[in-house]
């Protein structure tokens, strides 16, 4: 069974200067943060929540990348 994720990345700043995030349903993590690269070159971060219990259960940002399909 695949794990589902839901996803909250800042991918820029508003002409306001608030934070424009996009959300996203993922299953892996690896592959959105190519899907950002490609798409949003300037993101920043994206939080990670589960999809079951809709608690917060990951951080990674440009340089702290996931290294795997999925949070263990």
């Amino acid at each position: 069974m695949e794990k589902k994720y839901k996803v909250i990345a800042k991918v820029g700043n508003n002409v306001d200067g608030s934070a424009k995030c996009v959300k996203y349903n993922v299953n892996d993590l690896v592959k959105f943060a190519q899907f950002l690269d490609t798409n949003f070159s300037g993101w920043r971060w994206f939080n990670v929540y589960s999809k079951e219990t809709r608690l917060q259960i990951g951080s990674f940002t440009k340089n702290r990348r996931p290294t795997s399909k999925f949070i263990q």
